[in-house]
């Protein structure tokens, strides 16, 4: 999975406000393992299954990628694609490591490359957040689709991300999220426009699904989620003037959620996750 964006040369590019650090790498690896088991139910029922021939679009350091070649299995096969180098590298080497002989990286921008034959399917994961005109890029991305196709993006809801009772270091902490990602040129609540986003597309109206991590107990992820999210944004959220380094605090930041959730009795609330697919229409269906 990655926060990647993908651009072609008559589109503007939107920057990428977290870089693509090992650090970073690493968080969108440990973002991966807390959120696996609401894209693995996504992909399920959107219909991704054994034998199938999938593209992942944004695939970073290859979660998603290694996900899914799980639910296609040995008889199926998946290509990641990032405009990241270092990215496509480091999930290169996880593939290797982890011995999945059905996945395949390549650096480019789907929206702008050929393939051979068209896939079974197409996913992604916090990827059309960064399109300047994700209509645009979804119909160019959908391209690569055969008829009937399965198409499956799961993408961002920074709204749900909040505690109640509120507590105001975490709250503080998803505002800086949000305010961080869209003065980036982001879309941090573009899960909640995937209906439209998919009919604009030419893409049939999506089934829907939204998932967050909820917890008020000290062991949850949800805190770690945030702070690191944030701590990849601080100097985004200082060349803004949303945030100060001494505001944030970084080092201490997930600890003081923890700290002050637990304290209060609340429920704190990660960033959610909202999932759209659909099948692309075969010729017939679209003169009816």
């Amino acid at each position: 999975m990655s926060l990647s964006q993908l651009t072609t040369s008559t589109h503007t590019r939107v920057e990428y406000a977290l870089g693509h650090s090992s650090s970073e790498l690493d968080r969108l690896t440990f973002q991966a393992s807390v959120f696996a088991p609401f894209t693995r139910q996504l992909f399920t029922q959107a219909g991704i299954k054994p034998g199938m021939r999938v593209l992942d679009v944004g695939s970073g350091s290859g979660d998603v990628s290694f996900l899914t070649a799980e639910l296609v299995g040995e008889g199926g096969h998946v290509l990641g694609v990032d405009r990241s180098a270092e990215a496509v590298q480091r999930a290169r080497v996880r593939a290797i490591r982890r011995n999945h002989a059905n996945v395949a990286f390549a650096v480019g921008d789907p929206a702008a490359m050929r393939f051979d034959q068209p896939f079974d399917a197409i996913v992604g994961r916090f990827v059309l957040m960064y399109q300047d005109d994700p209509v645009w890029s979804l119909r160019r991305i959908t391209k690569h689709l055969r008829a009937n196709g399965v198409v499956a993006f799961q993408e961002v809801d920074t709204t749900a991300c909040r505690s109640r009772p509120s507590v105001s270091v975490f709250d503080d902490a998803a505002r800086w999220l949000q305010e961080a990602l869209r003065g980036s040129g982001a879309r941090p609540d573009l899960g909640l426009e995937m209906h439209s986003l998919f009919l604009d597309s030419g893409l049939p109206a999506p089934e829907m699904r939204m998932d967050a991590v909820v917890s008020g107990a000290a062991e949850s992820p949800v805190y770690q989620l945030l702070a690191e999210a944030v701590r990849s944004l601080v100097p985004t959220l200082q060349k803004l003037n949303i945030a100060s380094p001494g505001q944030v605090q970084i080092d201490s930041l997930a600890d003081r959620m923890r700290d002050e959730v637990v304290a209060s009795r609340a429920v704190a609330v990660s960033y959610g996750l909202v999932g759209a697919w659909a099948r692309k229409l075969v010729v017939e269906d679209i003169g009816r």
